[in-house]
């Protein structure tokens, strides 16, 4: 880089921090403890530590009783708040619909002069590996055979029928479209704002800066990041843990059943030596940083996925497909807005409500630190417009593409074909499901082989970018984090996977971390608030006269170029590029 442009971009990081960083003398990690390779948050960090270290003792030496607790706690929180969960998650799409298509749209993340740090295919692959595709390998065939033969009572249709297909898609759809994207979508701007916008810490804490303002470097900080740290690590623990199962049972079903070669036995063993490995990788990949490791292994992740998306859809029921697409889509958006409300409070389809659709909210909600937070991390440079259609539109389409090829070719099996699939799924388990379906269709053992891949692939990128976000919250909130802490973190997180897995915790523990959900809820509500505040600040900012002054006076010193566009004022830092400032 040249002289130059070293100094244009010191004066235009000056800028930013001249007008639009609070009046304080605080920094991220100003305080923390630089020591043995590591740089960490003096309370954050031991004190999470000290609670992992007891509630995986707790519920482990309880066992059962800690089980029952937990599942307590957990049916009180969705019977109890289910509709607090299905308005919240409808008022976070209004909401952030609002801040693209609103006046603070042009607004951009980083600051008027702030460069893209990824491409956008690589954005795109970074934040779906992230968000969930785990998930969409796992349910994508499982969850509409679920429905098809326990039909939502919203919908009314005979079970096991062609109605009863359509409506498996619709509420598939529902669960995995716009709601949850917008949870993430939400949690990822208002942490990208704070921290590249305003300056703060790169941690939960920061969203809160318009109400708390300093108090977010004391205790209330430290709770709101300590209670980040424990649903995100424990999330991601149990997901790991439980997940392998379906790597164990491909492997097994692959290697065994479809190639006769070798004889995989399934159990806690062979799990935890699978949690070993994807460790291993995932260490070395998060060693690599993010763009040496996370990146590349994302993109990877996309690849795959195209390919065996594309497979199918050549060998398989290729026009049913695609009308399964298509009507799925008509019957989501042709019931939206009674989905989006429905509570079953006043008829039948409540157990289907209670027992996916406020899970799901649950687990979105409790996740959406974990995923917002690496949305963040990687999205300086976009405008809160590109940032939100990217987000919450793109994923979305894609997983409806993704759902209508396995879980239609699953129905049309059924329907249609010489069935088998549901048989199986009933007598071993959601776990067998997409391996099943594969199998009925040419070269079944490679591509069950590339969907084993893929599973694996999608945890070790889910650990990764877990671990770089535990990095954040127990660093202060700086973007970089020493290599040995990065390390730490991601074999911390396979090694609570794997004693969970072998104390028979798992499970239990899931529960406790999606009970989390419930006062992140609450904290997303006031996120709505306060991410309002901060972009309206920065848009009355952008558009006043002190600013047009600022900016006419570094225009006359050749630093700035301003170009005029309809109604739209850009302004470009660095000479000779344009970037948008304002609507």
């Amino acid at each position: 880089m040249a002289d130059g442009e070293n100094t244009t971009g010191e004066m235009s990081d000056g800028l930013q921090v001249e007008l639009f960083h609070p009046d304080s003398d605080r920094e991220p990690g100003d305080t923390n403890i630089v020591k043995w390779g590591f740089d960490i948050h003096p309370v954050v960090f031991p004190v999470a530590l000290v609670i992992i270290a007891v509630f995986i003792a707790v519920t482990i030496l309880l066992g059962d009783q800690a089980a029952s607790a937990y599942t307590a706690i957990f049916n009180f929180v969705n019977g109890t708040f289910g509709w607090f969960y299905i308005l919240a998650v409808n008022i976070f799409i209004v909401t952030i619909l609002y801040f693209a298509f609103g006046k603070y749209g042009g607004i951009r993340i980083g600051g008027v002069e702030a460069e893209k740090e990824f491409d956008d295919f690589s954005w795109m692959a970074m934040l779906f590996s992230a968000g969930m595709g785990i998930g969409l390998m796992f349910f994508s065939v499982s969850e509409p055979l679920y429905y098809f033969q326990n039909v939502p009572g919203f919908f009314g249709a005979e079970a096991q029928s062609g109605a009863a297909a359509s409506a498996a898609m619709a509420q598939t759809f529902f669960h995995w479209g716009f709601h949850p994207w917008a949870i993430y979508g939400l949690v990822g701007l208002g942490l990208a704002f704070f921290s590249f916008n305003r300056g703060l810490p790169l941690t939960f804490r920061s969203i809160f800066w318009p109400l708390l303002g300093e108090r977010i470097y004391g205790w209330p900080g430290h709770i709101i990041d300590l209670v980040t740290v424990f649903a995100t690590l424990f999330g991601l623990a149990t997901s790991l843990g439980l997940g392998v199962a379906q790597v164990n049972t491909g492997l097994s079903y692959v290697g065994g059943d479809l190639l006769g070669l070798v004889s995989i036995p399934t159990g806690t063993l062979p799990q935890v030596l699978l949690i070993a490995g994807i460790t291993a990788i995932a260490t070395a990949s998060v060693a690599a940083g993010l763009d040496g490791g996370v990146k590349r292994l994302s993109t990877l992740n996309l690849y795959l996925m195209l390919a065996l998306l594309g497979f199918l859809l050549v060998v398989g029921p290729t026009v049913y497909i695609f009308g399964a697409w298509v009507e799925g889509l008509g019957a989501y958006f042709g019931n939206f807005l009674a989905l989006s409300f429905f509570t079953g409070t006043m008829g039948a389809g409540g157990s289907t409500v209670t027992a996916w659709t406020v899970f799901y909210w649950g687990w979105w909600i409790a996740w959406s630190p974990f995923v917002g937070m690496f949305i963040a991390r990687i999205s300086k440079g976009r405008t809160v417009r590109e940032f939100v259609l990217g987000v919450l539109f793109l994923p979305a389409l894609f997983s409806f593409v993704w759902l209508s090829t396995f879980g239609g070719s699953a129905l049309f099996v059924q329907l249609q074909g010489a069935g088998g699939i549901l048989e199986l799924y009933n007598a071993q388990g959601q776990t067998i499901a997409m391996f099943a379906m594969l199998e009925q269709f040419p070269l079944g053992a490679l591509t069950g082989i590339l969907a084993t891949l893929l599973v694996v692939t999608f945890f070790v990128t889910s650990s990764d970018s877990g671990s770089l976000v535990i990095d954040h919250l127990t660093s202060g909130g700086k973007h970089d984090v020493p290599k040995t802490q990065r390390i730490f973190w991601a074999v911390t997180e396979g090694a609570v996977a794997a004693i969970l897995l072998y104390g028979g915790g798992l499970s239990a523990l899931q529960t406790a971390a999606i009970t989390t959900g419930l006062p992140f809820a609450v904290i997303l509500c006031l996120m709505c608030y306060t991410v309002y505040l901060g972009l309206d600040n920065e848009h009355s900012i952008l558009e006043s006269e002190a600013f047009a002054q600022r900016i006419e006076d570094l225009t006359a010193e050749g630093e700035v170029e301003v170009v005029t566009s309809g109604d739209a004022t850009v302004t470009s830092i660095r000479e000779g590029e344009d970037t948008a400032s304002g609507d």
